[in-house]
């Protein structure tokens, strides 16, 4: 039973990690834009990348750059599960073998 509860544990984890990573990357990215956009001479620069990515975004939500963000979270979560489900199998056939 603690076996299982670890596994669990684990797979929230996972899952969370996973959901937050691109919003970090995507918000990261974005901030460093705005940040970078107060220098003199880059605000066209960074206004054409962020709205690039805005449509970026927006390709996988449906025509909305939120919609995509979520999609894409859900996707890397999903993705997370799935090893942290791969490497607890691996683990426990390891464990056997030896």
């Amino acid at each position: 039973m603690t076996m299982f509860i670890n596994f669990l544990r684990s797979l929230i984890l996972s899952i969370i990690f996973s959901f937050i990573a691109p919003i970090l990357f995507f918000g990261g990215v974005l901030l460093i834009l705005s940040i970078v956009s107060l220098l003199p001479g880059l605000q066209t620069v960074t206004g054409i990348i962020a709205t690039q990515i805005s449509k970026f975004l927006a390709t996988f939500g449906s025509g909305m750059p939120i919609q995509g963000l979520f999609v894409i979270c859900l996707t890397c979560s999903f993705v997370g599960a799935l090893f942290d489900t791969y490497v607890y199998y691996r683990c426990q056939i390891l464990r056997l073998d030896s």
